[in-house]
């Protein structure tokens, strides 16, 4: 049986970006919605590699889901230079039933679609996304 995600087409500009800061490092953070008119996940910011992920943080809505790709830089135990590439399915208890229900039926397609996704995280709100909860999933 066809679910409600198979309607829900991914802009090939999302696939672009992502492929962009998996191989090239050209953003920190990339935040994607689904544009319910269009019928499909589209880019809505791009984080230049400077930003923090405070700033990553800042740019999510806080009563409206998003999906978002965050390019984790860390320091392991032996020392070593590493980073993680987080998949966010960012859902508040704010937002609206239809929105979470949207964005929770879209999301297995939508990340089949970004190849190299290495963490994937659920949030319901910024707590369950801490700096100190993406650390404790880098390792």
């Amino acid at each position: 049986m066809a679910n409600a995600a198979s309607g829900m087409a991914v802009n090939d500009d999302c696939k672009l970006k992502f492929l962009e800061l998996k191989a090239k490092r050209t953003y920190r953070f990339i935040v994607f919605k689904i544009d319910e008119k269009l019928k499909q996940v589209i880019v809505e910011k791009l984080g230049e590699p400077n930003l923090t992920y405070d700033d990553f943080t800042a740019s999510l809505p806080t009563n409206e889901c998003r999906y978002a790709i965050y390019d984790f830089d860390f320091v392991t135990e032996e020392n070593c230079q590493k980073s993680k590439i987080f998949f966010i399915a960012w859902s508040p208890d704010t937002s609206r039933v239809r929105s979470k229900m949207l964005y929770a039926s879209s999301k297995d397609r939508f990340k089949r679609e970004l190849d190299g996704i290495q963490v994937e995280l659920q949030a319901t709100d910024p707590t369950e996304m801490g700096l100190d909860v993406i650390r404790g999933r880098a390792n």
